[in-house]
């Protein structure tokens, strides 16, 4: 997927066993500059592991994985930066949900990266024809990540006041299809 400013690479099996050696091994596996800060908040060793997972037992499914936000440069001498990643928890349910997630490393924050990538992770996912909503969970605390959500047109659906977890969603109008909001 490309947007006006990011370039979303999916994982790979290569990609999660270059995550398990380091920052520097990510950078040379995408031929990317890496953030001192990466990994990126929330963004752990275990969810390394469970894609590395969800791709060795069904390859096919790499499109309903993590995608690695790489910044297009405009000048293409310079070296392109990893930003963060964004993604699908997995391939849709029989029921026609699936779950997003982002996160954006420290020095790349509050520059409208997430914004940008949930917008095409939900533009992608409409249009598979039986995919009925998109659904986000973030924690109260995270109000840039809240924001981002509101400004990609989803609705607050739940709330666990004693975990501070927030469960938002996006329908689709099966009579009318997506639409997206103004930017």
């Amino acid at each position: 997927m490309i947007t006006e400013r990011l370039e979303l690479i999916p994982a790979t099996v290569a990609l999660c066993e270059a995550e398990a050696r380091g920052p520097k091994a990510v950078g040379q596996a995408l031929g990317v500059r890496v953030p001192a800060s990466w990994p990126p908040p929330v963004f752990e060793p275990d969810d390394v592991a469970r894609l590395r997972r969800q791709l060795e037992r069904d390859p096919a499914s790499s499109a309903w994985t993590l995608y690695y936000l790489v910044q297009r440069m405009a000048d293409t001498r310079g070296p392109r930066e990893l930003v963060g990643v964004a993604g699908y928890a997995g391939p849709p349910s029989a029921e026609g949900a699936v779950e997003i997630g982002y996160a954006i490393a420290a020095e790349h924050q509050r520059r409208g990266y997430a914004t940008e990538a949930v917008r095409a992770l939900v533009a992608w996912a409409w249009h598979q024809p039986k995919l009925l909503v998109v659904m986000a969970t973030t924690y109260e605390v995270l109000e840039p990540s809240i924001g981002v959500l509101r400004k990609t047109g989803f609705t607050l659906v739940s709330r666990a006041p004693a975990t501070g977890l927030l469960h938002y969603e996006r329908r689709r109008d099966p009579e009318s299809g997506p639409v997206e909001p103004a930017a």
